[in-house]
């Protein structure tokens, strides 16, 4: 870490505690979530990517009977994510969506993953896999560095590391493609404007929002994507999330690699710029 704080989230942007908290797990609860709907406001509201994935089992962590913690595991778009652990892929899932608001302590992301593995352990899950997105995003324009306001510093997964996850190295490299906020257009947004796959007019309205022209059903999708993107957009080359995996079942973690060394570096701002922004951004 460049400073001694952990990472928290409010209203999609970074927050900080100091490290060296200790929670005061009575004042907790943890439950399983049956349904989306509180666990994905919660997600949408607080994580900087603004999206929520196809969930598989919630959790909750609660305070007082408010909601101020969610982890989401969830099935990724591919197989070939969860190979590594040579099961079922039904047998093994991806923590999608990690997010604690900045007023719980600092160890609260331990103790929390912890007893939502423990529970994935009980429904017969064998391992779960992770990725922490290393590079920091801007918006288009504002203060802060470069003249850019810095809404997401960027992560590595030191709690992803403290709970002994072994590291894979780095996921696909490839180009992103940010909106005015710093928040990501999906390539799958693209793809089902383009296509006029189901969905494509929340994907597109996406786009409305920043000022593109409303997409008319005899209009061709491809124009206007060419039309509004190189406006609407900027690319950015991402070098790939960190990947981690755990194994929740002895027989699995016999075939799982030895673990890489862990990273320590982010991509995009630079190390002074970094430690000035976790400090203001302390939650005290």
């Amino acid at each position: 870490m460049i400073v001694p704080v952990v990472q928290r989230w409010k209203n999609g942007r970074d927050r900080y505690r100091p490290a060296g908290e200790v929670i005061d797990t009575s004042k907790y609860e943890i439950a399983e979530m049956v349904h989306d709907r509180e666990c994905k406001e919660f997600v949408c509201r607080n994580h900087y990517s603004r999206s929520y994935p196809a969930a598989r089992f919630r959790y909750g962590l609660y305070r007082s009977g408010e909601l101020v913690g969610a982890a989401v595991f969830s099935h990724p778009c591919n197989d070939k994510v969860l190979s590594v652990f040579e099961t079922d892929p039904l047998e093994s899932t991806e923590l999608g969506r990690f997010v604690l608001d900045d007023s719980v302590e600092a160890n609260g992301e331990s103790w929390f993953l912890a007893r939502c593995f423990e529970d994935l352990r009980k429904k017969g899950i064998k391992g779960v896999v992770s990725f922490s997105d290393p590079m920091s995003r801007t918006t288009m324009c504002g203060e802060g560095e470069g003249g850019q306001q810095v809404i997401f510093g960027g992560h590595i997964g030191v709690i992803y590391q403290a709970h002994n996850g072994i590291y894979l190295g780095r996921g696909t490299a490839r180009t992103l493609k940010l909106l005015p906020d710093g928040t990501v257009f999906s390539d799958r947004a693209i793809s089902k404007i383009r296509n006029r796959e189901r969905g494509w007019r929340y994907a597109a309205s996406i786009l409305v929002r920043y000022g593109a022209d409303v997409l008319a059903e005899n209009d061709d999708s491809r124009e206007w994507l060419d039309c509004w993107l190189p406006v609407l957009t900027r690319n950015s080359r991402h070098k790939g999330n960190h990947k981690y995996v755990w194994a929740l079942d002895r027989k699995v973690r016999k075939h799982l690699p030895e673990s890489q060394a862990y990273p320590k570096v982010l991509d995009g701002l630079t190390y002074q710029g970094l430690k000035m922004r976790q400090e203001k951004l302390i939650w005290m």
